[in-house]
């Protein structure tokens, strides 16, 4: 029996998304189960063709294996890079027989061409929860662990603003090569409860936002849409969204939390926006 569950979403654009209610934009960004054990789930979104998902082993390793977008291709990454962040406790990453143990908030990528995948923890009663992020690539470049003390680190906001935070660059080209694939980790300090201000667009890549460390009984309401007509989607902890190039992506919390950001495209300059300030938000 198949440990992979999968769905396909279809890109639509700003015209189509004005016409949408409160369901109809959860149904079509909202991803609101990532970790279920011994199960992988993936959302495949045609917006750049960039899947989302989680993989939870609990009972023993559990292998990345094709879904039916990717029947033609031999395995899952014949044409795909890899993208992972763990957020549970530490596990084990197998490719191509060789493991990496990935500790929390550590991350691994693995570039195109890695035939087998295995995920597994190292505690059951603890089991880790590895966030993933994948992209269609066309180049190979070298599977590759990357600590959060490795990370390319920017510190931005204040607590004035309520948006102190630390950037943490964890699968970018400042830190490794990829072909197209960029993730990071966001950290609010305490007191902070909005990210990425200035809310910005960027034509260029779309984006996920993956929500966790949010505290029982908070939630996050996250904005997305055109600058002039802003739309909202309330969130919960360990729950995902999709931004398409033409929204922007922005969030304020009843808390503090984390989120982990990636982004594919046809370029990999991170501070390729377009800002929006924040009295012109509609």
């Amino acid at each position: 029996m198949s440990t992979t569950i999968f769905e396909s979403r279809y890109a639509i654009g700003p015209n189509e998304a004005k016409t949408l209610d409160t369901q109809g934009l959860r149904k079509n960004f909202l991803i609101e189960k990532i970790f279920t054990a011994d199960k992988i789930h993936f959302v495949y979104s045609h917006y750049d063709r960039y899947m989302a998902g989680g993989a939870m082993p609990v009972s023993g390793p559990i292998k990345l294996e094709t879904i039916e977008p990717l029947l033609k291709e031999p395995f899952f990454l014949s044409r795909r890079e890899l993208g992972i962040i763990n957020v549970g406790g530490a596990g084990l990453v197998d490719v191509d027989g060789t493991s990496y143990e990935i500790g929390h908030k550590e991350a691994l990528y693995i570039g195109k061409g890695a035939q087998e995948v295995y995920f597994s923890s190292n505690d059951k009663n603890n089991p880790a929860k590895f966030y993933l992020n994948s992209t269609p690539a066309h180049h190979s470049y070298p599977t590759k662990r990357v600590t959060k003390d490795e990370a390319n680190k920017i510190e931005l906001g204040a607590l004035e603003m309520a948006n102190h935070r630390t950037i943490n660059q964890m699968l970018l080209n400042k830190v490794i090569d990829t072909c197209q694939l960029q993730m990071g980790m966001t950290e609010l300090k305490p007191g902070s409860v909005w990210n990425t201000m200035p809310a910005h667009t960027h034509d260029r890549r779309m984006e996920v936002y993956f929500y966790f460390e949010v505290p029982e009984g908070q939630s996050v309401s996250h904005f997305m849409g055109p600058t002039d007509e802003t739309r909202h989607i309330w969130m919960q902890n360990e729950q995902a969204v999709i931004s398409p190039p033409w929204s922007i992506h922005a969030g304020a919390g009843t808390s503090n939390y984390t989120f982990i950001w990636g982004m594919a495209g046809e370029n990999l300059d991170y501070d390729d926006m377009d800002k929006s300030p924040i009295t012109e938000l509609r």
